[in-house]
């Protein structure tokens, strides 16, 4: 569904944005009232309000609604199966117990977002961060204190690969908009986000982390049903006896290091063919098309990947010492909690994507087409304003790319400087997630956070994260 002509000035849509975020807030914060309820709710007024004809407000709800679900039911499904087989199996307790010995203690936040910086290259936000969710509970579980100081470093990493780094589609969008070199802007792009992440996120997230105390959720990898299996209750054929008590049933050793990392890697591995070939038939260098690349591709898709790690962590993790029924059971009890956060996801992608669908970018772009300012700073704020007005990170990067193509081309600027205003535009796509922002539901609900708590904390990371980029890509540009 394409944008309808704007009913109203920029202006008039911007207020209209900002009541129905305010309203959204008072529903959640004031009233209490369910997020999903709320979030449906705010977005059919807000689609009749901003002139979205009535008979098309039903494709304007499913629209963001289901492009949302498309993306993030399959990924998270899959994403809690797997990290709940790690987690029952004990692979997440292994893995954790590796980079605590690595790195001690102390270093063990750090140890997480070095990680995550390193699968992040490949593979998506929403993905990296599903499949790492075991590993940090258990690190959380294992030396206390509050959550953050253990998710935060990871889930920012995972972001700050995503939104600056090819082949990560939006850099990629971006630097083809503008006719920047896809492989220069790795070369900046892959430095400027580690260090982003180290000051924006991981230093960030230290002080958060000791003044906002978030406890660990129990539903998606907690403990569950006394912590006993199908197996534990049931006897071997898998009927319905008086079975092997828990305190009956024989010890499982715990999976080797290497197996749990290589189901681990699995995933990552497969998405990296997807999104290394996509970049590379954007180049030139693979033909567009070619039916050997085609298929690698089918499998790097994020949730056929994740099906096949699915797969091959019931054959060597779920299946050492229980039968198919006992996995199945293990299944069921990762699904059932993840109801809310799939709904909760959905309905703020349907609210962002009614904002977008209002026509609010469109108008946006053309009122900021001329601000006056130097090419990095209004690649910025324009990014900066079309991400806190509809939400999308993608939209706005590639919005706001395309926005200042002609002038980028007419300044005769140098490569580095072109990439600089990636790095600059994918910086305000970055800052001030918030309730119209689908990720920002991924996060709140994750990791167990009211809409308060998320705003004080993502919000604030998300926003020291992609000011770091932008302050260090701004001195480049003064420098060089």
């Amino acid at each position: 569904m394409e944008a309808i002509d704007p009913a109203y000035g920029a202006t008039t849509l911007l207020l209209i944005a900002a009541g129905a975020v305010a309203l959204l807030l008072f529903l959640i914060m004031k009233v209490k009232l369910h997020a999903f309820i709320s979030l449906v709710l705010v977005s059919v007024l807000t689609a009749i309000v901003a002139g979205i004809p009535v008979g098309d407000v039903p494709d304007a709800l499913s629209f963001g609604f289901s492009n949302t679900l498309g993306s993030v039911a399959l990924l998270v499904g899959f994403g809690v199966m797997i990290g709940r087989l790690l987690e029952v199996t004990g692979g997440a307790q292994v893995l954790a117990d590796t980079l605590i010995g690595r790195f001690g203690e102390k270093r063990a936040p750090f140890a997480l977002g070095v990680a995550a910086l390193i699968f992040g290259f490949p593979i998506f936000f929403d993905a990296g961060l599903v499949v790492f969710l075991p590993i940090i509970m258990t690190v959380a579980r294992r030396f206390g204190g509050s959550l953050l100081l253990y998710a935060f470093p990871a889930a920012g990493a995972f972001a700050a690969m995503h939104a600056l780094v090819p082949p990560h589609p939006g850099p990629v969008a971006a630097a083809e908009a503008l006719e920047a070199s896809i492989g220069l802007t790795l070369l900046v792009g892959a430095p400027v986000a580690v260090l982003s992440w180290y000051i924006g996120s991981y230093l960030v997230s230290k002080f958060i982390g000791h003044r906002v105390n978030v406890d660990i959720p129990e539903g998606l990898f907690g403990p569950m049903n006394g912590g006993r299996d199908r197996d534990e209750t049931t006897d071997s054929d898998g009927g319905s006896g008086p079975g092997v008590t828990a305190t009956q049933a024989p010890a499982r050793t715990a999976p080797a290091f290497g197996t749990v990392l290589g189901v681990l890697l699995l995933p990552f591995a497969l998405i990296s063919f997807n999104t290394v070939l996509k970049t590379l038939m954007t180049a030139g260098v693979i033909e567009e098309g070619a039916t050997w690349a085609e298929y690698l591709m089918v499998l790097g898709n994020t949730s056929v990947a994740l099906l096949i790690t699915v797969i091959v962590a019931t054959l060597v993790l779920g299946l050492r010492g229980r039968s198919m029924a006992a996995v199945s059971d293990i299944f069921d009890n990762a699904l059932g909690p993840i109801c809310t956060v799939i709904l909760i996801t959905g309905a703020g992608g349907m609210f962002g994507g009614v904002l977008r669908l209002s026509g609010i970018g469109d108008a946006l772009s053309g009122s900021l087409s001329n601000l006056g300012m130097s090419l990095i700073l209004q690649a910025f704020v324009i990014a900066t304003v079309l991400r806190v007005a509809q939400g999308s990170a993608t939209v706005a990067l590639t919005t706001t790319a395309g926005l200042l193509g002609a002038a980028a081309a007419e300044a005769s600027l140098t490569s580095f400087q072109l990439t600089l205003l990636v790095i600059a535009i994918a910086a305000g796509a970055t800052v001030l997630s918030h309730v119209n922002d689908s990720g920002f539901w991924l996060v709140s609900r994750f990791f167990g956070m009211d809409v308060k708590t998320t705003l004080k904390t993502w919000t604030v990371m998300e926003t020291t994260l992609g000011l770091t980029a932008f302050a260090i890509s701004l001195v480049l540009w003064f420098a060089v």
